[in-house]
């Protein structure tokens, strides 16, 4: 097994690479939607089933097969001999950023499902305050895995 995954180690990336890329877009946009799905829509009528479809479309079709991809293809690298040295700092910190933009993930898919339901508890400034975490998250595994402190 280890043999296929050092052979495929160049494939796996690049897919973890593309994956990622998706993930962090939905990450970044879905944020900026609910901010003017607050500030401007509201929680009912005709724009506000676009915004809810809108939503829910790149929440469901784009950033959870995007968030499977990555985590798939990122346990592949990590199963691969010589790639992870986990006496390092930068795996954990990575480990770390990845699980805090899964929370952020799941937090995001609460917000879908809340504004699906004709629910929503936060403001414009909210959403634009938390557009912000994943930047942040990102800045960390980047950090961590180009200067593998």
């Amino acid at each position: 097994m280890s043999d296929i995954l050092a052979s495929a180690y160049l494939w796996v990336k690049a897919f973890h690479i593309i994956s990622v890329i998706s993930w962090m877009a939905a990450l970044f946009y879905l944020p900026r939607l609910m901010v003017h799905h607050t500030e401007r829509v509201g929680l009912s009528g005709e724009t506000h089933a676009l915004f809810t479809m809108m939503e829910g479309k790149l929440a469901k079709v784009i950033m959870n097969p995007a968030m499977m991809a990555t985590w798939g293809f990122g346990i592949l690298l990590v199963a691969t001999p010589g790639i992870v040295d986990w006496s390092y700092v930068w795996p954990w910190t990575k480990l770390f950023g990845i699980l805090g933009m899964t929370a952020f993930h799941i937090w995001l898919m609460r917000r879908v499902r809340g504004f699906e339901a004709g629910e929503n508890t936060l403001t414009g400034k909210q959403y634009r305050m938390m557009n912000e975490v994943p930047t942040v998250l990102m800045i960390v595994i980047v950090f961590s895995v180009v200067l593998k402190f």
